[in-house]
């Protein structure tokens, strides 16, 4: 009887010994996982077709800087998926907080980039415009 009621008594407190050694293990074993430090492409893909539809819907008149703030997010963007579905483009590279040297949004030839990125992503499987 003395027996039963020691195993009764300790068999909880071993259960809580051994919890907090396996929640210590798996906390190591997530540390040693790698991160990806990129964005679903869910996500990104969902950004580009955000920011499409504010830059279409900025009026006439509206502050310049508007529109450019709108460009440079959305080439931001635009690079960002570009290097996820691994599709070449010319519109610059990518830094890790998404500064760059300024480049004039309103160039034609990055205006061309732009519209040859979003066919070459379409025809990656992309769906930029929905």
């Amino acid at each position: 009887m003395v027996a039963a009621l020691a195993i009764v008594v300790l068999i909880p407190g071993l259960m809580g010994v051994v919890g907090v050694a396996l929640r210590a293990l798996a906390r190591r074993r997530a540390a040693h996982l790698p991160q990806s430090p990129r964005r679903p492409l869910q996500v990104v893909a969902a950004d580009l077709r955000r920011l499409a539809r504010q830059l279409s819907l900025v009026p006439a008149g509206a502050p310049m800087l508007r529109r450019q703030a709108l460009l440079a997010a959305y080439d931001a963007v635009l690079i960002e998926v570009a290097e996820l579905l691994e599709v070449p483009h010319e519109l610059g590279v990518r830094t890790p907080l998404g500064m760059g040297p300024a480049v004039d949004p309103f160039e034609p030839a990055r205006a061309s980039e732009r519209v040859r990125l979003l066919a070459a992503l379409e025809d990656a499987g992309l769906a930029v415009r929905a």
